[in-house]
């Protein structure tokens, strides 16, 4: 009978051994909802001739819609002249150089044009610069575009029934009895349009402010603490976006700066900020 010899468990060098059993395997690590991530853009960089390519395209759709709008304004460009000469009741206009009203034409046609195809512009933009955006500023991207819309549609509004029909009011009152109102077309309407979208420009003020204050860079605090300043800037906004020069529609446009200013002051503490 032969001896029991000792079985040898060692594992020769280079054999695999696989593990059967019912290990778990390891859990992934959580995500911090606070991660550095969120400053970080959430798309694949591209390089720098894709970004050349996108641009092109971009540039070139935005075009394309900014020249069928103004195609389009031109051809009914007539209903639009009729609806900005309203405020100017008891005005005659005269045309005083060949081709004048063809040439407001024109004018009128291409700031209508660029309001109209504004929103596919600015869909453009959204897409190009979206890639290179961090989350938290993702966030910040759709309410900050809806409500720079609304706001400049609301100072086109602003100015069409107040601005513009109380500068009018001051100006045929003031010469009444001494010249008879009649107008260069032109100069009207170089007037009207300067004015309806230098208050359309003015009442994004609180859209700049939420962008401040949402990325930390300025808080509600800071922004009421000069409100001095803010009240002569306003005064001299209102002095330099209004081409005429009575006080009342200075005073008007200054007046709805400084609401909007505190308007948004509100809105970047509602934010938390």
């Amino acid at each position: 009978m032969t001896s029991s010899q000792d079985v040898d468990t060692k594992i020769p060098s280079g054999i695999d051994l696989e593990v059967r059993g019912d290990s778990k395997p390891a859990s992934k690590p959580e995500i911090d909802p606070l991660d550095p991530l969120d400053e970080l853009p959430g798309e694949v960089e591209m390089s720098i001739f894709d970004h050349l390519e996108e641009l092109r395209q971009r540039i070139f759709y935005s075009l394309i819609a900014v020249a069928v709008g103004v195609i389009g304004c031109f051809l009914f460009v007539k209903p639009i002249v009729q609806l900005l000469e309203v405020p100017a009741q008891g005005v005659k206009f005269l045309q005083l150089a060949p081709g004048e009203y063809f040439f407001v034409s024109l004018k009128v046609a291409g700031y209508s044009g660029l309001l109209l195809s504004s929103p596919f512009v600015l869909y453009q933009i959204i897409q190009f610069v979206l890639p290179g955006l961090t989350r938290r500023e993702r966030r910040l991207l759709g309410p900050v575009v809806l409500g720079s819309s609304f706001l400049f549609a609301g100072g086109l509004v602003f100015a069409y029934l107040l601005l513009v029909p109380a500068a009018l009011k001051f100006f045929i009152s003031y010469g009444a009895d001494v010249v008879e109102q009649l107008w260069s077309i032109d100069k009207y309407f170089e007037f009207i349009l300067l004015l309806l979208f230098s208050t359309g420009l003015a009442f994004q003020i609180p859209i700049i402010q939420v962008l401040l204050g949402g990325l930390g860079i300025v808080s509600s605090k800071q922004m009421l603490s000069g409100w001095r300043y803010v009240i002569l800037g306003a005064v001299v906004l209102g002095a330099i976006l209004t081409p005429s020069t009575d006080p009342l529609t200075q005073s008007l446009l200054a007046g709805a700066v400084l609401g909007l200013y505190f308007g948004g002051i509100g809105l970047v503490k509602l934010i938390g900020k």
